[in-house]
């Protein structure tokens, strides 16, 4: 069974409304709740509680947090054994995980200024983490849903064949680990 992990930008520029009032933070939440409603058979009291909790502020750490997450999730195959350094890949130990990732696609803000790329750090606290040289393993995927919705409705549509992959700076990451970054406008 894969491991769904969600990660949702909770930066200011998610205080934005659409032209139905709601702000961006609101439609995340709503789709992680969606997400889980599908899907998830146990209580889930205290996760949609810490859901309902998120609030919209700060600047936009996506680097960080998206090494943050890949931090958790190699720490878990690290303690389960699937990652097992010096002795080879044992392909039946498989735990694929799917980083799902709600944002706005704003510019990505540090104490430091405005940052054109993602920037995932180097230093990792995990014990053999130096010896791996990318943050996310084989069987991780990360799916970006940046969402692009206008604050006031136009009356006519635009028809679009399929769904276009947005040109975010979290895109190329979503590329290399095999997952998508569709726009949603």
């Amino acid at each position: 069974m894969p491991i769904l992990l969600f990660l949702i930008d909770t930066s200011a520029s998610m205080n934005q409304r659409t032209h139905l009032g709601t702000t961006y933070l609101d439609i995340a939440k709503g789709a992680v709740e969606t997400f889980m409603k599908a899907g998830w058979k146990e209580n889930h009291a205290t996760f949609m509680n810490e859901l309902k909790n998120l609030q919209a502020e700060g600047l936009t750490t996506l680097g960080q947090s998206l090494r943050t997450a890949f931090d958790l999730l190699n720490l878990n195959r690290l303690v389960t054994g699937i990652d097992n350094y010096g002795q080879g890949r044992n392909p039946f130990f498989l735990e694929p995980a799917i980083i799902i990732t709600v944002t706005d696609g704003s510019k990505l803000t540090t104490t430091s200024g405005i940052q054109e790329e993602l920037h995932l750090p180097l230093n990792s606290p995990l014990p053999g983490s130096e010896l791996t040289k990318e943050p996310f393993r084989w069987d991780q995927r990360l799916f970006a849903l940046v969402l692009r919705l206008p604050g006031v409705s136009s009356p006519e549509s635009e028809q679009v064949a399929g769904v276009p992959v947005d040109d975010s700076a979290i895109t190329p990451m979503c590329e290399v680990t095999g997952g998508r970054c569709p726009g949603f406008l």
